[in-house]
Formats: structure tokens, sequence, C-alpha cells
């Protein structure tokens, strides 16, 4: 590295490198170095810290003691209706001990990949119009919900699947989806420690944009202190035309399966983007699917690795100010239990690991270390800073984005470096022991690089931290 002039750290760019610009204008002090402390992992948050809600800064979670809540989902859409008890327990010790604090999944049969629970149960009948829930179906759910409770952990549950035809929100009336979604929250919201997901997978044109609009102000227009959101169909953000619509506090989006450079495009520089650079956001932004770990992307055919998981993780989280994100594995989703065969009814999504397998997934562990950078972090207060970054090799190559944050008060930057990226960035940096680097594939801290102050220690992903007192 050359010092070209007092003030100025330059590293050349070269090929496979960065290349790098600090502009020196304030003195930082040496920041303490470290391993990041492991997640505190409380068997009874909600006794200890109280309900969730949404804090008053309107983006991120914390607990009615002030506590803030990292909102770090799995998604296993069928376990609840498909496991066993026992299986369950496994379950839910394992993403808890990975780290995770919330459960996703549907709540109801039938949906396309699971038209009946375990015993062959459904969620409700119909006699002529109206809807009977099945309260067989929903003990057991009970005692899904009740465990998801008892690990300390949140419940998401999709109160109704509504993306074709076999989903009760696709076949059902809107009379009945209210009567069915009316009986869910009912029965949860005062028993369990929930964030609500009205519909999975509509697509919100015009005509489900007015039919889910109403069905959400019948079932919580007037209850108060639910947290409640929905999910669209993927590379898919309908939300200005909902900004009247209260009882939606919550914005989820759906980045979605996809492996090219148009999906990588729209979810680190598409419209969540866009938004959060013309407005404050004044609600949560969750990435509620993006790419599960083994599945198979839409245009390779070729499954989705740990590190396309990662870093549409990292990219999610950095460029809206954070609350959160959502994993998911190819084989766990589905409750997979025959092996070497697609999930039910995703045909292209790629052969499945067991839902035993599929735990071990690399990229699981790897969310675990995710939620311990940021919580090591003042995380609530960072805010998309794109402008400190002028992309390179990103120009030709969507992949390799360069994100960037910083907190409110310039104190604490996050840059994360995808895998072979070329940047410049500019920062404020007086002394390279506020410099540190964060291997997000380990969970590591490394207090120096061998390629230069500012240049990432090799050509993997990593996410650089400059932090001043």
């Amino acid at each position: 590295m050359a010092s070209l002039y007092p003030g100025l750290w330059s590293v050349g760019l070269v090929a496979g490198c960065f290349s790098v610009a600090c502009m020196v204008t304030e003195a930082i002090s040496p920041q303490a170095q470290g391993s990041v402390e492991e997640p505190k992992t409380v068997k009874n948050r909600w006794a200890e810290h109280g309900p969730l809600r949404i804090a008053a800064a309107g983006t991120h979670f914390e607990h009615t003691d002030g506590t803030p809540f990292f909102f770090l989902a799995d998604t296993v859409w069928c376990g609840p209706a498909l496991s066993t008890a026992a299986e369950w327990q496994e379950y839910l010790a394992d993403r808890r001990q990975k780290g995770f604090t919330a459960i996703q999944f549907n709540a109801i049969c039938p949906w396309r990949t699971a038209p009946t629970d375990r015993e062959g149960r459904t969620a409700y009948r119909l006699d002529g119009d109206k809807l009977i829930p099945n309260e067989a179906y929903f003990r057991q759910l009970d005692e899904r919900m009740q465990a998801i409770k008892e690990a300390g952990l949140l419940a998401v549950p999709v109160l109704v699947w509504a993306h074709k035809k076999g989903d009760a929100g696709w076949d059902l009336s809107e009379d009945q989806i209210i009567t069915l979604v009316n009986y869910q929250v009912e029965r949860y919201s005062k028993k369990y420690p929930c964030l609500f997901i009205l519909a999975g997978d509509a697509r919100y044109n015009q005509a489900e944009r007015d039919k889910w609009q109403r069905i959400g102000r019948a079932v919580f227009g007037q209850r108060k202190g639910l947290l409640v959101t929905t999910h669209p169909t993927g590379m898919n953000f309908p939300w200005k035309e909902w900004e009247a619509e209260s009882w939606l506090n919550i914005w989820g989006y759906q980045s979605g399966h996809g492996d090219d450079g148009k999906t990588w495009q729209w979810l680190h520089s598409g419209p969540v983007a866009a938004y959060c650079r013309r407005n404050p956001p004044t609600r949560p932004l969750i990435n509620l699917e993006p790419p599960y770990e083994g599945h198979n992307g839409y245009q390779s055919r070729k499954p989705h690795t740990a590190y396309n998981v990662r870093r549409a993780a990292y990219w999610s989280l950095l460029i809206a100010p954070p609350a959160g994100i959502t994993y998911g594995a190819h084989g766990l989703w589905s409750w997979q239990t025959e092996p070497d065969r697609e999930p039910r009814d995703h045909p292209g999504t790629g052969i499945a690991r067991t839902w035993k397998e599929a735990l071990s997934f690399p990229g699981a562990t790897q969310m675990g270390y995710l939620r311990r950078f940021f919580e090591s972090l003042p995380w609530t207060e960072l805010r998309p800073a794109p402008d400190f970054v002028e992309q390179i090799s990103a120009r030709d190559d969507p992949g390799t984005f360069v994100a960037c944050a910083r907190t409110t008060d310039g104190k604490v930057t996050v840059v994360y470096f995808p895998a072979q990226a070329q940047a410049q960035i500019r920062l404020h940096v007086a002394d390279p022991r506020q410099v540190r680097w964060y291997n997000p594939r380990q969970g590591e801290w490394q207090a120096r690089s061998p390629r230069g102050l500012l240049v990432p220690p090799d050509d993997q992903d990593w996410l650089l931290v400059v932090q001043q007192p």
C-alpha cells in the first residue's frame, strides 16, 4: 500500500482484488479486538423481556422492556402439520442452538405440499357456504406453537396460502377466508408470541390487492398491538398502494429463488432499495423468502449454495434498515421424509434432502453467525449508505454488488464484500486499529488483512467494520 499524500490511503486495482480509497478526516480511537459473544438464548425470553412490539423508530422489533429483537426466522412450512411431537422438539432444539429467534410456517392444510396433516386431517370443512374449523387439527397446532413458545422462539404462521388452486386462500370465498383467519388470530394472539403472515404467495395485482385489503381490515382493523405482514410472490414489492393500511405494520417481500443477474439486481438495487432511498421507512422491511439452500436456482437449475443464501441475506439487511431475515433449507421447508424426491407439487425445485439431513446445511449455522455479527454492533441504528460505494465489478456482474450501511451518528460503518468484488469506498478512518474484518463463513473476526488496510483478506466474501467510540 502506498501513501500518495498525507490523509489518503490508496490500494491499486488488480484482477480479483479491490480498489479502496479511504479519506482520513477525523481521529478514531482503537477498537478492542476479539470474537463476538454467543447470543444469549433465553428459554422464556417472553417472561424475561415481555411481548414484542415495533420500536419507536418503526424499523425493527423490541420487547416491551426495550430489549431489541433480531428477527432470524427458519422456514419450515410443513413442519407443524407433518412432524411428530418428538421430531418437532428435535427440530426446535437444533434451531435454537444455531441462534434462530423465530419459526416461519404454514398453518393451514390443505395446501399443495401438504393437503392434510400427518393424521389425514384438514383445518376445516365446509357445510354449504359455512366454514367450520376442525378442532382436532388445531389442537395439534396448539401443541406445536406451545413448543415454539417454550423454546423462547417467535411463531410466524402463514394464516392462509393463496398462490393457486389447491391452496385454501385461493379456493375459499372471501367470507370463508375471513372466518378461517379470524379463528386463528383469536385462538393464538392471546396465548403465543406471534408475528402473523396473512397470506402466502399472493400476487397483489389490483383485484387481489382489493380483496386482501378488505380481508386484512376485517380481521386486523380493530385489533391493536398485533404484528402483521403478508408474503407476496417473488420479486414483487407492491406496497406503494398499501400505505394507508395501518394494520399491515410490517412490509414483507420475497426475493425468491432465481440466481441470475436480474434477480440479484432486483434484490440489492431494485424497489426495496429505491423505496428506502426515497422515504425514511416507517415499517420494518423483511425478506421473507430469499433463496433456499439446496433449492434449484430458477435459471441455472443448480442448487443454491450457502454462499448464495448468505450473500442474499447480507444484502437484504444492508439495503434497508435491518429488522431481520429468514432462512430456508430445501427438504426442511417441506418436511421431507422420503429421500431422493422433489417436494410435492414443486417440480423443478430439485431433489430434496430429508428434513433431518437438511438441518445440517452449513448456511443455517452461518445464519447464527450473521445474527451474532449484527448483535455485536448497534444494529438498530444502521441505515443504508450506498453513496459511500462506487461500484466497479457490479457494473457488469450484479452478483458482486458491495453493500454499505452506517449508523445514524456515523460512528459505525459496515460493508459487505461478495466474493471477487471490486469497488471504491470512502470511509472516515484515522487509526488502522479501527478496521476489523468478519468472516461470515466461520463467524470469526480478523483484525488485519494481509492485502492492505481496507482490502478483504482473500477473494471470498467478507464484512468490513469501521468503528469509532
